[in-house]
């Protein structure tokens, strides 16, 4: 899998996702990504646009995708064992409101915890 950025990151994306992710950046203008942590789309990350949505003082960036942050509530992020996400993308459209839906594809979180 391709990742983005810093190998020891807390995120990263497969060249797939990176491909829609710069497809979306260029039809909609700066990105954000947010985990969700069961709301609307399940546990899929969200694609907005950057601003789009409010962070809140729990929420943590893991870094950035495609040029994109990545948020996730920060006890989400404990209570998953501060795992190291691996965004992907995978056909048909997203159920919720994240951008790449109209694309007719959606983005999925693969997950690898860590050993302390």
């Amino acid at each position: 899998m391709a990742q983005d950025g810093d190998t020891n990151a807390a995120v990263s994306a497969t060249q797939a996702a990176l491909e829609v992710i710069q497809a979306l950046s260029a039809a909609h203008g700066p990105l954000m990504f947010f985990q969700s942590g069961g709301c609307c789309d399940g546990s899929s990350p969200m694609c907005l646009g950057d601003g789009e949505l409010p962070l809140s003082p729990y929420d943590v960036c893991l870094g950035e995708i495609g040029g994109a942050a990545f948020y996730i509530d920060a006890q989400l992020y404990q209570s998953w064992g501060k795992p190291h996400l691996t965004v992907e993308v995978a056909p048909g459209a997203a159920e919720g409101f994240s951008l790449e839906g109209l694309a007719g594809v959606h983005f999925v979180t693969l997950t690898r915890s860590r050993l302390v």
